[in-house]
């Protein structure tokens, strides 16, 4: 087959898949259905082997959002990827991954979320890996072995689920919260949440995820590994609401948020300035899913997903057309050559600032003032409107080294915006951030939230919104009224890029510790004790007993009388006393 062709057909069956999910979505809301499939695929004596399937409105919007974002990103890789030989290797592994995650929407049955959520960390690490030098290698297992560990929660949870007597985890949420198994059941839920969805102290992999090519960046930090777990934690919200780990989590995913917001302000790196931002944006929906707001968390996971996925592509256009550098610093003025993709990020940005009106600022607008409205402590009120104003100060200063600074590039470069597959796939997306936010807003809440709030307290998004654009201004401005200059921020710099430390932590610590432990092992057991008592002990003592064996072999008179002359003596001796 046709390098090529197998893209077109993907593409094609993905979005043929996204209008028959749209459509069934649209009549179960206005039904108010829920289907429960059954399907025993093997009875064998006493044994049945059954799958599970839910399809309600919830689990058809999300496959709909994800057949239509991974459609526009195979669409993409028609161009981005055309140099690339395996091409049809790479559509498969895309595949793969999209049904892994149908597989986890669709499923009420925790063995069948578990073959979906593992069919995620596996083809993830293939994906990764895709370009395989030593940076991609060292991300795709710190990537794995961090999944892992959600992976061995998810385990240890359906072992605990024995205890029921079914894996059908939707039949105990209303009436098992009280239970002592429900209550491990749930913490190893939101532990197994917080791996893949990255929250601190499992937030390193996000960004080394990166090494990636950028449209399975633009796949996988848009709607699908990452989200994984927050739409795991919303199936199970009923059960989570009041637990002592949700205000657990509200805290941990609140700093998760404001991490990843200073961090961003301190890179260089194009994409990973993107993939902080989606950490941010992991955090506001865990922490506002942690106060008991499900459907406020998979609407903005939604809108997220539009403008993200667009982002991650006008980054690959512009990485592209800069000879594959990622340095913004070495980028500047671009928006005079490529108007197209620059009207693609500049409203994608805008849409994840939540400036209003665009899709982004349906749904953070209205959780932070929902957050305003809650009966919170001043920290994680801090945390909430500090990271959201820290949001808009990474966008305005990404936006400033791109778009209106001085031109950085190197003297050979080759800008264009002729790329009409990418564009037509960046269009889509961008249709869908404009529209997806009151769409959406319109048809999940059925009823108006009426949110009551003084005037200053309706504005503080605005206000924040405002400060975050000036401070962006003046610390992106490379002239004498640089912030840089007075505040001396960037001391702190190593600090701040390094995710607080985390990726010394979750990763060098780990690994330096066990490589030290595996040395000293080496060199005191296997070359020092080991090697005197174990291999090179035994054989030294076999060969010397087999020179004195070999000796007593020869025959020789002399010895043969020693020994009779040493038994006489031991003998008489032995009779005498």
């Amino acid at each position: 087959m046709n390098k090529h062709s197998l893209c077109f057909i993907s593409f094609f069956f993905l979005f043929f898949f996204m209008l028959i999910n749209f459509f069934m979505m649209i009549y179960f809301i206005m039904n108010n259905m829920v289907i429960f499939l059954e399907w025993e695929i093997i009875s064998f004596n006493s044994m049945g082997i059954v799958i599970s399937i839910l399809l309600d409105w919830m689990s058809l919007l999300f496959m709909m959002f994800v057949f239509l974002i991974s459609s526009s990103v195979i669409f993409y890789s028609k161009s981005y990827m055309s140099s690339e030989l395996n091409l049809n290797r790479f559509i498969i592994l895309v595949l793969l991954f999209v049904f892994s995650m149908i597989l986890l929407i669709i499923s009420p049955n925790m063995i069948s979320i578990f073959l979906g959520w593992d069919g995620l960390g596996l083809v993830s690490y293939c994906l990764i890996i895709y370009y395989q030098n030593i940076k991609s290698y060292n991300a795709g297992m710190l990537t794995a072995l961090s999944n892992r560990i959600g992976d061995v929660m998810i385990l240890m949870l359906i072992s605990w689920m024995i205890n029921y007597g079914s894996w059908n985890f939707i039949f105990y949420l209303n009436f098992m919260g009280n239970d002592y198994s429900m209550k491990i059941i749930s913490m190893l839920v939101i532990l197994a949440a917080m791996t893949k969805s990255a929250q601190i102290p499992f937030s390193s992999w996000l960004p080394a995820a990166m090494a990636a090519p950028t449209p399975v960046s633009a796949l996988v930090h848009s709607s699908t590994l990452v989200t994984a777990g927050v739409y795991l934690l919303i199936r199970f919200n009923n059960l989570l609401v009041d637990m002592f780990f949700m205000k657990f989590l509200l805290l941990m995913s609140g700093l998760t948020m404001f991490m990843a917001g200073i961090c961003a302000n301190y890179e260089f790196d194009l994409k990973k300035i993107i993939a902080l931002s989606t950490l941010s944006q992991l955090g506001l929906m865990m922490s506002i899913l942690s106060m008991g707001y499900g459907d406020l968390a998979f609407f903005h996971l939604l809108t997220h997903a539009m403008f993200k996925a667009l982002l991650f592509m006008c980054a690959g256009v512009i990485i592209h057309m800069m000879s594959d550098n990622q340095d913004i610093r070495l980028m500047g003025g671009i928006s005079l050559y490529i108007p197209l993709t620059s009207l693609c990020m500049n409203i994608s940005n805008l849409a994840l600032c939540g400036i209003p009106f665009l899709a982004g600022f349906y749904s953070k607008d209205m959780v932070l003032e929902l957050v305003s409205m809650s009966n919170l402590n001043f920290l994680v009120f801090y945390l909430y409107y500090v990271s959201t104003g820290l949001t808009v100060f990474y966008t305005m200063r990404l936006l400033m080294y791109l778009m209106i600074n001085d031109f950085n590039l190197l003297s050979t470069y080759n800008l264009y915006d002729e790329d009409f597959i990418m564009l037509k796939s960046m269009f889509m997306l961008l249709f869908m951030s404009l529209v997806s936010g009151s769409f959406l807003s319109w048809m999940i809440f059925s009823y108006p939230y009426m949110i009551y709030l003084p005037f200053n307290m309706k504005m503080m998004v605005i206000y924040l919104t405002l400060i975050g654009v000036l401070l962006g201004f003046f610390v992106s401005n490379m002239g004498i009224y640089s912030f840089n200059k007075f505040l001396k921020t960037y001391n702190l710099s190593y600090f701040l890029t390094l995710m607080w430390f985390l990726p010394n932590l979750s990763t060098y610590m780990l690994n330096y510790s066990m490589l030290v432990f595996g040395q000293n092992l080496l060199k005191n057991i296997d070359m020092g004790w080991g090697e005197l008592y174990k291999s090179r002990g035994i054989f030294n003592i076999m060969k010397n007993y087999s020179v004195i064996f070999n000796v007593y072999q020869m025959n020789n008179f002399k010895i043969y009388l020693f020994s009779f002359i040493l038994w006489m003596m031991i003998f008489i001796f032995m009779v005498l006393f």
